[in-house]
């Protein structure tokens, strides 16, 4: 059992079918009783720079859910989503971006606990009910397990909104810290406004850091650190937004800084600060009045709706988990251990039955970029893979039809088909390259690795 740190500092709390958890603000996780006696073997395995992905991790500090599912923490606040289009004033609708960027990041369950690293193949599908009457469609799939990337989709047709994105972590250990270097990026589209009527108006958004502080003893502690961007190139926007992390003597938890500014010019439009899990600032330079940006403080996220776990297909995250899940709420670590082995011995599977086939594995529901000049999707070769659909994105009905035609999202909706393997082909059926086929031939020479050629198997 191998650890992906990299999606340890997932902190989430968003829903399950069953409802949504209670929000705790506590910051700081006590040891656990039984943490001691795992931590000695933690620490014989780590060195400062090691590659976390090869340490053994207990299964007490799993949080009950699979990564993909942690994603839609992102679209959890339609009361920030869901008025961007309606601004006119391009620098207006700049700030309601990023209002909406900072509004999810307070979302987390007490202490640090990390998701379930989703397997390759592994999807998610879920949805949002609008109080005017409208929905919210989010897909995901697992796209690379070596290394890991999680490819997602959301669209509100109605509100001329689609984000895309790809969330690819690297972990390292720091001693009594460790950290996940955020890289990836996910791509908001307002699609009422822009000079390129199908692309929309394209926002592009990176992650902070996340950091893991006391991993080895004492009280474990969650940050974010570093700085993340929001660009908008056709209005020459750029947010740099600071996430900084506490000194040894000076300095305070959960504190953000940054600028909006004309890329182009320089010119500084305004100013950020206050706490990504508090209260969030913004005022001009030329003024030294604040504005209340977004109060994370008790704010209230909306869970999405997911199928019936019946409903749901061997290879849909909740459905996967469930018992690995059950036995994590249950706080029996040993059924949790040998339950989540299961899936992870089923991989390992997987992989050698690929290998003896010679054949590569290909996402179900996602396609690679096909970026480069001109390319159609020009612009956005950092995403790597992006819904395999096409998506009338200016008739929200016809939309909403082509979006449930992809894959099942709503209750009653049936898998057309279901894979014991991850859909695959033969490797001497190569199809024309692309920028991002060629990208992208490493990853898929790794995730066709056997045990016995590469750590295949992480939390």
């Amino acid at each position: 059992m191998s650890a992906d740190w990299s999606s340890f500092f997932f902190t989430s709390t968003a829903s399950r079918q069953s409802g949504e958890e209670p929000r705790n603000d506590t910051e700081d996780e006590v040891v656990e009783p039984d943490q001691g006696n795992v931590l000695s073997h933690i620490i014989s395995q780590l060195r400062p720079g090691a590659d976390l992905s090869r340490v053994v991790l207990p299964t007490f500090i799993l949080e009950p859910r699979s990564m993909l599912e942690r994603i839609t923490n992102f679209m959890a606040h339609p009361e920030t989503l869901l008025p961007m289009p309606t601004i006119d004033d391009p620098l207006e609708r700049f700030v309601s971006v990023i209002r909406f960027y900072l509004s999810g990041w307070h979302i987390k369950p007490p202490g640090v606990k990390k998701p379930l690293n989703p397997i390759l193949g592994e999807t998610f599908t879920c949805y949002w009910d609008y109080e005017d009457g409208t929905r919210g469609y989010y897909i995901s799939e697992q796209t690379s397990h070596h290394p890991p990337k999680s490819s997602y989709f959301f669209m509100a047709p109605e509100h001329n909104i689609r984000i895309d994105g790809t969330l690819k972590p690297r972990s390292r250990f720091l001693g009594n810290s460790a950290a996940s270097i955020m890289e990836g990026i996910a791509i908001l589209r307002l699609l009422n406004h822009g000079k390129n009527k199908e692309k929309g108006e394209r926002y592009i958004l990176t992650q902070p850091n996340m950091y893991a502080r006391g991993i080895l003893f004492g009280k474990m502690k969650y940050e974010l650190g570093d700085h993340s961007y929001v660009k908008c190139p056709e209005n020459d926007l750029v947010a740099d937004i600071e996430f900084k992390t506490k000194g040894y003597f000076s300095g305070t938890y959960n504190a953000i800084g940054g600028t909006i500014k004309n890329e182009k010019t320089g010119e500084v439009y305004y100013e950020l600060s206050g706490l990504w899990n508090g209260e969030m600032y913004i005022k001009s330079p030329h003024s030294n009045h604040k504005d209340l940006l977004f109060k994370a403080t008790n704010a209230k996220q909306t869970p999405p709706k997911a199928r019936p776990i019946e409903e749901q297909s061997e290879r849909e995250s909740q459905r996967l988990w469930q018992s690995t899940v059950r036995a994590i709420i249950a706080r029996n670590h040993e059924v949790a251990t040998e339950e989540k082995s299961k899936i992870e011995d089923r991989q390992r599977e997987e992989a050698a039955k690929r290998a003896d086939e010679g054949v590569e594995w290909h996402p179900r529901l996602f396609r690679r970029v096909q970026g480069g000049p001109k390319g159609p999707d020009e612009g956005e070769e950092d995403l790597d893979w992006i819904i395999n659909a096409q998506i009338d994105m200016h008739n929200p009905e016809l939309a909403a039809k082509q979006i449930l035609a992809i894959t099942p999202i709503v209750k009653g909706q049936k898998e057309s088909s279901q894979f014991e393997i991850p859909p695959h082909s033969r490797s001497s059926e190569s199809k024309t390259s692309s920028a991002g086929e060629l990208k992208n031939d490493k990853e898929q020479k790794e995730n066709q690795k056997t045990p016995a050629e590469g750590n295949l198997i992480d939390l």
